[in-house]
């Protein structure tokens, strides 16, 4: 069994749930300490995070610290959900013909495991390398995402620190590992909208005002409005519906107000100003009542063709023979807390089509060649 097999079970074995940790940053920085990287443990509220460096080892006069090349990652994961559904339990990561299964398997604890072994074969192999290495890895990512990479980068921006490089192990791959590598991410703008209406009797409507009768033309208005195009980099704009809820549950009340939750993802041709005046002008336009709160959760970035992605894409195709896809589909990651720190950020993980489910697995395979890809990158950028 291989060492980043066996880290990653380690890993998936411990219950932690966002936002626990449960040990796995420990685990981490005792392997990356023993390489002599300094670490320093940063908790903020109930999250905890771990920032990790260790500079090359050059000649008595000095070495660069540049560039400081990150890795960037996540312990917290995603409930299980229905644990009848399980094949095998959900923290007692299992092997079965080539599939290793456990909540973390894909997202996105093969990965930490991945740059953990890479970073040990690298110094290993290249104890005076150039530059810095470093490890950004919280335990907030699945959830709220405040206490986590946020904070941390708010922490490095006050000391003047950087980031350079950044590889975000998020599970970026399609149908292979490797091939796909995200370059950026759409933003996200969520709304809080509550429409205002009068309660009554549905057999006296004149004296009432159904919410959902007046948000309806507003709504489907919404849901067919061509926000944008896009550009060559990033899809256009959607707008989803993610709840809606109305009335008391009785047959015969209209309803006295309506609450609904929608979400933009949107690309950089937009504003988030220029967004919310298009949705509150058609609510307006069509007499809506209401109140309505805005959420950014993540504004959108866009890392161009640089030392960073040349790196990976050409670590990719010497191991997997083909190029990767460059994309910026998919949500938000926490490369959206990183990228302002003027940082190059991609994304490369394994494969994504079980991350967030029941049975979440992947192919024991795909890890050892994650490893591979990481070592690469880092012996491209730091030798």
């Amino acid at each position: 069994m291989s060492t980043t097999l066996e880290l990653t079970l380690d890993l998936m074995a411990r219950n932690s749930v966002t936002p626990t940790d449960a040990g796995c940053q420990d685990v981490m920085g005792q392997r990356l300490q023993a390489l002599g990287f300094t670490i320093e443990s940063l908790r903020y509220g109930n999250v905890d995070n771990l920032w990790a460096k260790r500079r090359g080892e050059g000649p008595a006069s000095g070495i660069d610290p540049s560039p400081v090349v990150c890795f960037a990652g996540h312990t917290d994961v995603v409930p299980t959900g229905p644990l009848e559904e399980w094949r095998s339990n959900p923290f007692v990561p299992t092997l079965r013909d080539g599939v290793l299964y456990g909540r973390g398997a894909a997202d996105m604890k093969s990965g930490l495991a991945a740059m953990i072994t890479a970073t040990e074969e690298f110094v290993r192999a290249h104890p005076t390398h150039r530059g810095t290495l470093a490890f950004l890895i919280t335990s907030d990512e699945e959830g709220p995402s405040v206490d986590g990479t946020k904070r941390v980068v708010e922490t490095l921006n006050a000391r003047g620190e950087r980031i350079d490089y950044c590889i975000v192990g998020e599970p970026s791959s399609e149908q292979t590992v490797g091939d796909t590598i995200k370059i950026g991410r759409r933003g996200s703008l969520s709304g809080r909208l509550t429409v205002h209406g009068v309660q009554g009797h549905v057999a006296y409507p004149h004296q009432a005002e159904n919410p959902v009768h007046t948000l309806a033309p507003a709504l489907a208005e919404l849901t067919s409005h061509t926000w944008d195009g896009g550009n060559e980099f990033f899809q256009p704009t959607s707008f989803q519906i993610s709840n809606l809820n109305a009335g008391t549950g009785a047959p015969n009340v209209i309803p006295g107000e309506l609450k609904a939750r929608f979400n933009l993802r949107y690309s950089p041709v937009q504003t988030v100003d220029a967004l919310k005046k298009i949705v509150e002008d058609i609510l307006t336009k069509h007499g809506v009542r209401y109140t309505l709160e805005w959420y950014v959760s993540g504004e959108p970035f866009y890392t161009p063709p640089g030392a960073l992605s040349a790196a990976a894409v050409e670590s990719v195709q010497a191991l997997i023979g083909k190029a990767p896809k460059l994309s910026t589909g998919g949500g938000t990651s926490d490369g959206r807390f990183i990228a302002p720190m003027g940082a190059q950020v991609i994304e490369l993980g394994v494969t994504n089509s079980t991350i967030h489910k029941v049975n979440e697995g992947i192919r024991i395979e795909e890890i050892a060649l994650l490893h591979k890809m990481y070592a690469s990158i880092l012996r491209r950028l730091l030798t």
